[in-house]
């Protein structure tokens, strides 16, 4: 049986106090066993609209799970999704720690649209055509859904990290804006440093062969929830690097060659 309204509310609340107080949830799916992904969607939804009515706006949506090893490791045969907002977005320089429970950095690609895509056949010519521009990114996921089970150390379940918004909690644009004609996206590759050692390396090509797949995967994904992307929307494509721990004092590099290089820290 789908999730009632109510339960829908409720554990949105939970990950909106977790948020706040910094203090992580224990696993939905541990408590509801019977918990499918449309449920865990829900409640991303719920939490997300209770961010909207405290005045916080959606500027697009993040790609998750793109990896056939992470599909395989959450025992999905798909990517996941979730939605940025304007209170997630970040210059290069730096990041404040207290923002996060525990921060983690992935290497990216985002799509920043011209055009609106929708429907349920978004071709990834289509994703090309309304795409303005291709810019380097560093996603910052989280975890108001604890990672670990904290008494059996057991791995949260795909659901889980749905309804957490699949995992997102910030992300930093810098680097060149490119038309996406302009380069070859499965070859634009990223070595990402953390205190001057190289942690990841990564072509854009580990995004299901090119990030442009996901970004029509998720258009239809979306139409039908009557939703779509919109133009001006940034959508990020799914991380080509394993997520790599940070703490505060912690400073990154991310070299993205002809793409441009940029820093950040965690402050």
């Amino acid at each position: 049986m789908p999730f009632e309204a109510s339960l829908i509310d409720s554990l949105a609340r939970k990950l909106h106090e977790s948020e706040r107080t910094r203090v992580q949830v224990e696993h939905f799916s541990k408590r509801f066993p019977g918990m499918t992904i449309e449920d865990g969607y829900a409640v991303s939804r719920a939490w997300v609209a209770l961010k909207l009515a405290e005045g916080r706006r959606t500027i697009g949506h993040k790609i998750g799970l793109t990896s056939r090893a992470m599909q395989m490791a959450s025992q999905i045969s798909e990517p996941d999704y979730g939605t940025l907002l304007d209170d997630m977005l970040f210059e290069p320089g730096d990041i404040p720690t207290g923002r996060f429970i525990a921060p983690r950095v992935e290497v990216e690609l985002a799509f920043i649209l011209k055009k609106d895509l929708s429907g349920t056949n978004v071709t990834v010519e289509d994703v090309m055509e309304a795409t303005d521009y291709v810019q380097p990114a560093i996603e910052i996921i989280d975890a108001r859904v604890e990672q670990f089970d904290r008494h059996t150390k057991v791995m949260r379940k795909v659901f889980d990290t749905i309804s957490d918004n699949a995992a997102n909690a910030g992300l930093i644009l810098g680097g060149r804006k490119v038309r996406p004609s302009e380069v070859d996206l499965p070859w634009c590759g990223a070595i990402l440093r953390q205190n001057g050692v190289v942690e990841e390396t990564g072509l854009a090509a580990g995004v299901q062969g090119d990030p442009a797949v996901g970004v029509a995967w998720l258009a239809m994904k979306l139409a039908p929830w009557g939703e779509s992307l919109k133009a001006g929307e940034i959508v990020l494509a799914g991380s080509f690097t394993r997520p790599v721990a940070a703490k505060q004092g912690d400073v990154f590099d991310a070299d993205y060659g002809p793409l441009g290089r940029f820093e950040f820290r965690f402050a």
